[in-house]
């Protein structure tokens, strides 16, 4: 089939500068999630129908199994289907979505298909309690289709039908061009709705069936921020529940954030207030405490992830300890056993098996052998002005609170680095890395006192 998506709309009521279409759900915009939809279908054609900003919509959603047609001008939604027919195959239907209505299923839309068949025009409808704003399917004694009709146009008895139309349509396509030039814009709006085709089609000869979806939310469409907030609030809810489905533990379904995807193991359980980013996977037995941010990152089996840590481009062994108040940053790759603390951030580095940077430290572009202690306070000082440097340590070493690595340097096997030492040299294995002071203690001193007011 061939497939179009109508996305040529201002949006005005989101009050934005920014295409209604571009404003994110989940994390991504709304025309990525229908076009994400449409690709399962294995379309023909996938044809995107742009007006508004068109140029930052093909920035934003750009990709060589999308084709692109501006509506200059937007007359309806029968004018902006009509503007797609060239690029259309006209030997096979055409299936129209909307780029502000994300969440319809696949499986909803494989059973318009399979109402429509090869010859059929098909209208996706839902059954509703309230269908105030929508245009209502009316159909004949034998309960066949005869019209839509939209609600400023509807009758005071057409106003009572609970049956709405969605808007998302399956037609023959050899037909198509001459029912859409022949639509009429005598209608409150002045414009040329695609609905009225389904006259034209009655009058061509044409059978006309209906689908409906499994659940109500897949109809819903994006007019205002209220209407996103809403929307954002469904998919989440169908997200979580699906990870409860799959096994995983959520302190509380309402308070998880998947904007992108997370694959969990096993016995699996989810704290209060997370965020997950990208793709994201995590292992059996991985426990997420609350208010973590987690994106692009591998979460190895065992894990414990404190409160308020914040993962990107990061991946962990088994076992890791992770925060409170930890961030691993891009590059950031945490060996089994390994402890990364409350305040110490990890940047391009590679910390090996078990070993430990638990307070307040700074890790970056730096290689740490297995079982090394990094002491609180301790800096890799990786950048100097210009350029990044790496700083390499060994297995098993000791580094003492506020020590200092000056980049490039390496540090060999069994070094002890005393506290508050700045390394600027290479040390060699087993070697006590101090800088030599002397303390002084006075007898004669005497602290300062508050003076009283």
């Amino acid at each position: 089939m061939n497939i179009v998506i109508l996305a040529a709309g201002m949006g005005k009521r989101m009050r934005s500068a920014l295409p209604k279409v571009l404003h994110q759900l989940a994390g991504r915009p709304l025309l990525s999630h229908v076009i994400d939809t449409a690709r399962t279908l294995s379309p023909t054609r996938l044809v995107v129908v742009i007006g508004h900003d068109a140029d930052k919509v093909r920035e934003m959603v750009g990709a060589p199994d999308v084709q692109f047609v501006v509506q200059d001008k937007q007359l309806g939604t029968g004018h902006a289907v009509q503007q797609a027919l060239p690029l259309l195959d006209a030997s096979v239907p055409t299936l129209v979505l909307y780029g502000d209505v994300p969440l319809t299923r696949a499986s909803t839309l494989e059973r318009l298909a399979d109402a429509a068949g090869t010859d059929r025009y098909a209208v996706l409808t839902v059954t509703v309690d309230n269908p105030t704003g929508y245009g209502r399917i009316v159909r004949d004694t034998q309960g066949k289709v005869r019209k839509i009709v939209e609600q400023k146009d509807a009758s005071p008895d057409e106003l009572e039908i609970a049956e709405i139309n969605t808007g998302i349509i399956l037609t023959p396509t050899r037909q198509l061009e001459a029912w859409l030039s022949s639509l009429k814009n005598d209608n409150g709006q002045g414009e040329f709705y695609l609905t009225d085709v389904v006259e034209r089609a009655i009058e061509s000869g044409v059978e006309v069936v209906t689908a409906q979806p499994d659940a109500e939310w897949e109809k819903l469409g994006v007019n205002s921020k209220v209407q996103l907030a809403e929307l954002e609030r469904v998919h989440q809810r169908n997200v979580a529940y699906a990870l409860l489905e799959a096994g995983v533990t959520l302190a509380d379904p309402a308070r998880i954030d998947v904007r992108g995807t997370l694959e969990c193991g096993a016995d699996v359980s989810i704290d209060v207030n997370c965020v997950f980013e990208g793709r994201v996977t995590v292992g059996d037995n991985v426990t997420i405490g609350p208010n973590c941010v987690i994106r692009d990152a591998t979460i190895g089996a065992g894990t414990r992830i404190d409160a308020y840590t914040h993962i990107e481009g990061a991946s962990t062994g088994a076992k890791v300890v992770l925060g409170p108040y930890a961030r691993l940053r891009p590059g950031a790759q945490l060996s089994d056993e390994a402890h990364v603390g409350n305040f110490v951030e990890v940047k391009n580095a590679v910390i090996g098996h078990g070993s430990k940077a638990n307070h307040l430290t700074y890790i970056g572009d730096s290689d740490i052998g297995a079982h090394t202690n990094v002491g609180a306070g301790t800096i890799t000082c990786n950048y100097d002005g210009a350029n990044k440097h790496r700083t390499v340590i060994g297995d098993d070493v000791f580094i003492g609170s506020d020590t200092q690595l000056v980049a490039p340097v390496r540090v060999g096997n069994g070094v002890t680095i005393a506290a508050g030492t700045t390394v600027w040299k290479d040390v060699g294995d087993g070697e006590l890395v101090l800088n030599e002071k002397n303390q002084v203690s006075r007898t004669d001193y005497a602290r300062p006192v508050k003076k009283k007011a």
